[in-house]
C-alpha cells in the first residue's frame, strides 16, 4: 500500500456494530478454475474506518489485513449451471496488536458481472447472458459454409467465459456481521489539514470554476467534484499505483476492442472516453477502474485549471461518476451512472490515499453548492455539494 504503520492509541469503548462496511482489496487471487475449496484468502484494508468519537481517529486502518478461506466452491459445469464461490473471512490483523476474530460476509465485488447473495455467496452468469451468445448461433451457421469466415470471427470475438475469476487487486466490501468492540484507534492515512498555499488556491479557484463540465454542444455534463494539487506526473503516478487505467484515445483499434468488450461482457480497463470540456477545451487526462464487464466501471476526466498555488503547484478540477449498468430506453443508449455521485468522489479520495501518495485530503465546500440535476441523457444525480480536495506528495 506503501503507508507507513499506524500509530495506535488506547480508547476503551469503540463499537464498530454489525451492518459497518470495511473497504478491502484482494492479495490472493480467486478463480473457480483454478481455486480450492479451504483455500487461504488474504485481503488487505483500503479505506480508514473512522471512530465513532468523530475526532479523526480511524477504527481500522489503510493496511490492515483481514484473513479467511474459501468456503464454497462450484465450477459451471454446464451452460445452463451458474459458477458459485464464497468466501469466509474471520481474523482482522490491526498494527500491532493481536489477531482479532470477527464474523462477516462478502457484501459486494467492485464492477462485477457476478451478483452477491445475501449469504455473501458469488454467483456467476449463465453461458445465455453474455451477448456474444446472442451471436454464436449465427457463427456457427457462418462456420458450414465458410469455416474460415466462421472461424476468424469466433477468434476476433473470442468465446464467453462464464468462471468466476478475480485477480489480486479486486476491489470488494465485506460487512459485519456481529459487532466488535475495539480497544485502540489509530491515525488516519492522510492528514485533513491541506497546507496553506493549498487550501489558498483551492478557494481562489472555487470562487469562480463552472461547476459542471459540459459536452461539446454545449449542453451540460458531470458535476465537478474533485480538486487536486500536484503535477501532471504526480497524479499519473498516484492513479497507477491505486489500480486505475489512464484511457485511451478513440481510433479504430480502440472502438474495436471496446466492441469486443461489451459483446463479451468482459473489462477493457483502458477503454477510451466520450469527451467533456471545460476552460474552453477537453479533458487533459482520464482514468478509469474496470474488473470483468465493460457495463461498470469507475471514471474520472481532469482538467489543469488556470490557477496555481503560491508555490507554484498546478491545481486541476475533475469529474468522477460510476458506470452502474446500460440506460436503454427510446432515442438513450448509453451507461447509467449511479445518482450517488457522492460515493464515486469519496471512492476515487480513498483509493488514492491508500497509495500513500497523498499528504492532505479534505472535503471542501464551494459557493453556491449543486445539490441536483440531470445527465446529459435526463438521468437524475443528487450530491452534497461538496469536493473533495487532494494534496499529492
Amino acid at each position: 500500500m506503501g503507508q507507513p504503520a499506524a500509530t495506535a492509541v488506547e480508547a476503551r469503548g469503540n463499537p464498530f456494530p454489525a451492518g459497518s462496511l470495511i473497504y478491502v482489496r484482494l492479495e490472493s487471487a480467486v478463480s473457480t478454475k483454478s481455486s480450492h475449496l479451504k483455500q487461504a484468502v488474504t485481503a488487505r484494508v483500503v479505506r480508514d474506518v473512522p471512530a465513532p468519537s468523530g475526532d479523526g481517529r480511524v477504527l481500522v486502518p489503510v493496511g490492515a489485513t483481514v484473513r479467511g478461506t474459501i468456503d464454497k466452491l462450484i465450477p459451471s459445469s454446464s451452460p445452463t449451471d451458474r459458477a458459485k464461490v464464497r468466501l469466509k473471512f474471520n481474523q482482522l490483523e490491526l498494527p500491532d496488536q493481536k489477531a482479532i476474530k470477527f464474523v462477516g460476509h462478502v457484501a459486494d465485488f467492485e464492477n462485477a458481472r457476478e451478483s452477491v447473495l445475501a449469504d455473501g455467496t458469488i454467483q456467476g452468469l449463465l453461458a445465455s447472458e453474455l451477448p456474444v451468445s446472442l451471436i454464436e448461433g449465427a457463427l456457427d451457421k457462418i462456420k458450414k459454409t465458410s469455416p474460415d469466415m466462421g472461424d476468424q470471427a469466433q477468434k476476433t470475438l473470442g468465446k464467453g467465459d462464464t468462471a468466476i475469476e478475480f485477480a489480486a487487486g479486486t476491489d470488494f466490501t465485506l460487512s459485519l456481521d456481529q459487532p466488535l468492540d475495539l480497544q485502540q484507534t489509530f491515525a488516519p492515512a492522510a492528514s485533513d489539514q491541506l497546507t496553506p498555499a493549498a487550501g489558498e488556491a483551492i478557494t481562489r479557484l472555487l470562487e469562480g470554476a463552472p461547476q459542471r463540465a459540459e459536452g461539446k454542444d454545449g449542453k451540460p455534463g458531470d458535476p465537478l467534484n474533485l480538486v487536486i494539487v500536484g503535477t501532471q506526473e504526480q497524479i499519473r503516478q498516484a492513479f497507477e499505483k491505486a489500480g486505475w487505467a489512464e484511457a485511451e484515445k478513440l481510433t479504430g483499434k480502440s472502438l474495436f476492442e471496446t466492441v469486443r468488450a461489451v459483446m463479451g461482457n468482459k473489462g477493457y480497463g483502458s477503454a477510451p472516453v466520450s469527451q467533456l470540456y471545460l476552460f474552453g477545451r477537453a479533458e487533459d487526462l482520464a482514468f478509469q477502474k474496470m474488473l470483468n464487464t465493460f457495463a461498470r466501471r469507475h471514471h474520472l476526466r481532469i482538467w489543469k485549471s488556470p490557477v496555481q498555488a503560491s508555490d507554484g503547484r498546478d491545481v486541476w478540477l475533475s469529474a468522477a461518476t460510476h458506470d452502474a449498468g446500460w440506460d436503454v430506453r427510446p432515442g438513450v443508449v448509453s451507461h447509467a451512472i449511479d445518482p450517488e455521485i457522492d460515493k464515486e468522489r469519496d471512492k476515487v479520495a480513498a483509493d488514492l490515499i491508500a497509495t500513500g501518495l497523498v499528504a492532505s485530503a479534505r472535503p471542501v465546500t464551494r459557493p453556491n453548492p449543486l445539490s441536483e440535476g440531470l445527465t446529459a441523457t435526463g438521468a437524475t444525480w443528487k450530491t452534497d455539494g461538496r469536493l473533495f480536495a487532494l494534496e499529492l506528495k
